[in-house]
């Protein structure tokens, strides 16, 4: 298992740090943003894969901006799960 840390852009929240085992993500944590609705992503995520959280996520959008915290963990997830294979 990896502790991975990824810097977000054009959002709210600052960081998204999680562990990645294989294709399982755990213990997602975001710095800043919408604390609540965060916690809950974190929570509803919790020992998904890298595909089912991309699939669900990415593309997400927030108000008039292009991204959103969920399609920012979608874009962070699947960068880990690339760089360790």
């Amino acid at each position: 298992m990896s502790k991975y840390i990824y810097q977000t852009e054009g959002v709210c929240s600052m960081q998204i740090s999680f562990d990645i085992d294989g294709e399982i993500i755990r213990n997602v944590e975001f710095l800043g943003g919408c604390n609540g609705n965060l916690k809950a992503i974190s929570k509803l995520v919790d020992g998904l894969t890298v595909d089912k959280i991309e699939s669900v996520l990415k593309g997400n959008t927030c108000g008039r901006r292009t991204t959103s915290c969920a399609d920012q963990l979608a874009i962070a997830v699947r960068q880990a799960y690339d760089e360790i294979n």
